[in-house]
C-alpha cells in the first residue's frame, strides 16, 4: 500500500509538471497571437478634438491605442501615422475632460512601402497631374493600385531574373576569354566570336533596361491627394502605396477578408522586391533553407560518429574521452561556435577557397566572407552533439539477439548494421534531428557572425546558375526579432510586428518538428514487430 501511494504521488507530480508545461506553452502562443495578430486587424480610425490643460485645441486623427482618466484629465495614446510629414507615429495627449470624438466614414488608411501608415481623406486621383473622375472612387483607386503593383512586379522580374541572367552570361563570357588569353589560345576567330556575343548580350541588356525604365515611369504616373486632419494636402505616388482601406465603413466580413490578406502580405512580401516595410518572406525563406542545409550536413556526421562509438569502438580510454568531449560540446555557449565559425570556416577555409578558385575576384571575397554555407556548417557543429547522443541511445536500445541472429545467418557486420541495426535506429535519429532543428532554428548570436544580415539584397536561390548560391548572406527570423526589439527607430510601431514575427518563428519550428515526429512515428510502427 505504501508503494502504491508513493507511485500515485509521483504520478500526480508528473501529470502536474506536464500540465504546467502545456499551460505555459499555451499562454506563450496566446500572448504572441493576441499581440501579433492585432496588427493585421483593421482598427477603427477616430477623429479627436483635444482641449489640453494649457494651450489651444488640438485636432488628431488616428487609431486609439489607450485611453484612461487621470483625475480631471484624460490621457490618450493615439497612432497618428503620417511619419514623413507629421512625425512621430504615436502621440500621447492629455485633455481637460473627455475629448470630443467621432469616426468619419470616409477616413482612409494608406499602407505605404516606407514611412508607415498614412491617415486622412482621399481628395482626388491624378494621372500625370490630370484629375481622374469616376462614380466609385474607391473602386478606381484599387484598380489603379492593382495596375501599379503589376507594373512593379514586372519591373522586379526584369531586374532580378532577366537582367541577372544576362549579367551572369556576360561574366561567364568574359571569364572564358580571360582564361583563353592566359593559356595563349585566344585566336582572332575567338576574338570575333567574343565581340559578337558581347554585342548581342549588351543589346539585349539595353532593351531590358529601356523596358525597365518605361515600367518605372508608368508606375510613377499615378498619384493621389491625401488631406490630413489639419487640412493640408499631400501628394502620394501610388507606387508607394501597398494597400488602402476605409476601416470605419467596413463590414465584419470585409474586415475578416482584410485580416487574412494582411497576414498573407506579411508572409509573402519582401521589402527588397517592392513590398511593405514588414515583409517577412526573405527571413522565412532564409530560416527554412538554413535549417534544411544544417540537417543535411549534421545528420550523416552525427549518425556516422554514433555508429563508430557504439558499434566499432571498444570500451577504452579513447572512447570515454570522445564521449566526454561530445557531452561537453553540447554545453558550449552558442556565441563561441559563432566565433569559431568566423575564424575557421569564413577566414581560413573561405579565404583558402578564394585564393585557389576565385583569385580573379580578389580582393573582393567570394567565400571568404560570411554566408549561408558557413552559417549552416556552424549550426551543424553546434547541434552535432545532440544528434550523436540521441542516435547512440537508440542504438543501445536495439536487442543484441537481433545482431547475433543476423550474424548467425551468415551476414557480415556491415550488412547487419545496414539492414538490421540502422533501420531500427531511425526513430532515434529523427529524435536527434528534432532536437537539432529546435535548437538551430532559434539561434541568433552565432548567425550574426557567420552570415545573417538585416536586409539581404537577394535571396540565396534565384534563376541564375547554379541557382543555389551558398556564398550569399541571408535573412533570419531570429535576427529580425532582435532587430525589431532593440534596433528599431520606431519601436512603438514595430511592437506588433515583433510579436507576429516571434509567433511565425514558433510556428515554423513546430511545423518542422511535427513533420519529423510524424515520420518517426511511422517508421517506429513499421519496425516495432522486429524487436519482439
Amino acid at each position: 500500500m505504501k508503494a502504491m501511494r508513493q507511485n500515485d504521488r509521483w504520478r500526480w507530480l508528473t501529470a502536474g509538471a506536464v500540465t504546467v508545461c502545456l499551460l505555459a506553452f499555451t499562454l506563450l502562443i496566446g500572448l504572441l497571437g493576441w499581440q501579433g495578430m492585432r496588427a493585421f486587424w483593421p482598427q477603427p480610425v477616430d477623429q479627436y478634438l483635444f482641449q489640453p490643460p494649457e494651450g489651444s485645441a488640438v485636432m488628431v486623427l488616428g487609431e486609439t491605442l489607450h485611453k484612461q482618466p487621470q483625475g480631471e484629465q484624460w490621457r490618450y495614446v493615439v497612432k497618428t501615422g503620417n511619419r514623413d510629414f507629421a512625425a512621430p507615429d504615436f502621440r500621447v495627449l492629455y485633455s481637460q475632460g473627455a475629448a470630443k470624438t467621432r469616426r468619419p466614414v470616409d477616413a482612409v488608411v494608406l499602407q505605404r512601402r516606407s514611412g508607415g501608415n498614412a491617415y486622412g481623406w482621399l481628395i482626388e486621383l491624378r494621372e500625370d497631374n490630370e484629375v481622374l473622375t469616376a462614380r466609385d472612387r474607391d473602386a478606381l483607386l484599387h484598380q489603379r493600385l492593382a495596375q501599379v503593383h503589376e507594373q512593379l512586379r514586372q519591373a522586379s522580374h526584369i531586374r532580378r531574373v532577366q537582367m541577372a541572367r544576362l549579367n551572369a552570361q556576360l561574366e561567364s563570357l568574359q571569364q572564358q576569354a580571360d582564361e583563353q588569353r592566359q593559356r595563349g589560345t585566344f585566336t582572332l576567330q575567338d576574338q570575333s566570336e567574343f565581340d559578337a556575343n558581347s554585342v548581342a548580350l549588351q543589346r539585349r541588356f539595353s532593351a531590358l533596361a529601356q523596358q525597365l525604365t518605361h515600367l518605372q515611369h508608368e508606375s510613377e504616373r499615378d498619384t493621389l491627394v491625401l488631406r490630413d486632419v489639419q487640412g493640408q494636402d499631400h501628394i502620394i505616388p501610388l507606387a508607394q502605396v501597398v494597400d488602402a482601406w476605409y476601416p470605419n465603413a467596413m463590414s465584419f466580413r470585409q474586415k475578416v477578408q482584410h485580416f487574412f490578406s494582411q497576414i498573407w502580405q506579411f508572409v509573402s512580401d519582401s521589402p527588397t522586391s517592392g513590398g511593405g516595410e514588414s515583409g517577412a518572406f526573405p527571413a522565412i525563406f532564409g530560416t527554412v533553407l538554413m535549417v534544411l542545409l544544417m540537417s543535411i550536413i549534421v545528420m550523416p556526421l552525427g549518425v556516422v560518429a554514433a555508429v563508430w562509438l557504439h558499434e566499432y569502438a571498444g570500451r577504452n580510454a579513447l572512447t570515454r574521452l570522445v564521449r566526454i568531449a561530445v557531452v561537453n560540446l553540447a554545453g558550449v555557449p552558442s556565441i563561441v561556435y559563432g566565433v569559431f565559425g568566423l575564424g575557421f570556416f569564413v577566414w581560413l577555409i573561405g579565404g583558402t577557397l578564394d585564393q585557389l578558385f576565385f583569385s580573379r575576384s580578389l580582393p573582393n571575397p567570394t567565400f571568404g566572407t560570411p554566408g549561408l554555407l558557413w552559417a549552416a556548417l556552424t549550426l551543424a557543429l553546434l547541434t552535432l552533439p545532440v544528434v550523436i547522443v540521441a542516435t547512440e541511445e537508440g542504438l543501445s536500445r536495439i536487442p543484441d539477439n537481433l545482431r547475433q541472429g543476423s550474424l548467425a545467418l551468415g551476414a557480415t557486420q556491415a550488412e547487419t548494421l545496414w539492414r538490421v541495426v540502422l533501420p531500427l535506429a531511425v526513430p532515434a535519429m529523427l529524435t536527434g534531428l528534432i532536437l537539432a532543428v529546435a535548437r538551430a532554428a532559434g539561434e541568433t548570436a552565432p548567425l550574426m557572425l557567420v552570415g545573417v544580415v538585416k536586409m539581404a539584397p537577394e535571396l540565396p536561390v534565384d534563376a541564375v546558375f547554379p541557382y543555389l548560391h551558398l556564398d550569399r548572406k541571408f535573412m533570419h527570423l531570429g535576427f529580425q526579432i532582435y532587430d525589431l526589439a532593440f534596433q528599431s527607430p520606431n519601436i512603438d510601431a514595430d511592437r506588433p510586428l515583433l510579436y507576429a514575427t516571434a509567433l511565425l518563428l514558433v510556428v515554423i519550428i513546430l511545423s518542422l518538428n511535427l513533420l519529423a515526429m510524424a515520420l518517426r512515428h511511422r517508421l517506429r510502427e513499421r519496425y516495432r514487430l522486429m524487436t519482439h
